[in-house]
Parts: C-alpha cells; structure tokens; sequence
C-alpha cells in the first residue's frame, strides 16, 4: 500500500477512549475508526464548498 502514510498522533484522554470504545463498537480498529471519520468530514467540507460556489 504505498499510498498509506504513518505519523504520531496525540489525542486527549477522553478522546481516546471515546475512540476506542467506537471502534470496538463498530468492529473496526482505531485507524479505521480515525480514517472513516476524517473522510466524513473531508465529504462534508466538499458538499459544503460545493453548495457555496452554486449560491
């Protein structure tokens, strides 16, 4: 997969717990739990420009 970077990352406490509790929840790991989210939002910031270029 050479289209995958590693990095550090550091989260508050609650945060990670919150994360790992979702990603046990959704029978994902962590990286799955954080990469699903930020294309979440990546997919709304593009509807969202996408909705401000028609008005």
């Amino acid at each position: 997969m050479s289209d995958m970077r590693q990095f550090k990352i550091n989260i508050p406490d609650e945060v990670k717990k919150w994360l790992a509790e979702e990603a046990s929840r959704n029978l994902r790991s962590q990286t799955a739990e954080i990469v699903l989210a930020l294309k979440e939002k990546m997919g709304r910031q593009a509807e969202t420009k996408k909705a401000d270029a028609l008005a």
